[in-house]
């Protein structure tokens, strides 16, 4: 893959914010009073996809934080 496929990969994934966002939306319709069961289904699917993505992303952002230590060295997170 080349870096400009990989800068418009980067730009179609949505951010940590619009994800939250997505998964709020979707709590938020699975408690409301009238909902299929076949709705509720497909909308805990949706949920728990959006929640693997929020997970994969809170994990790369974890791998690029570095702590620095007393002498003002930077060691991986």
């Amino acid at each position: 893959m080349t870096e400009q496929e990989n800068d418009i990969q980067k730009e179609q994934e949505p951010s940590l914010e619009e994800l939250f966002e997505n998964l709020e939306q979707v709590v938020s319709r699975l408690e409301g009073d009238e909902i299929s069961l076949e709705e509720s289904f497909q909308l805990y699917q949706k949920g728990m996809n959006l929640l693997k993505q929020c997970n994969t992303t809170i994990d790369t952002v974890e791998k690029k934080v570095q702590m620095l230590d007393e002498n003002g060295e930077a060691h991986e997170f």
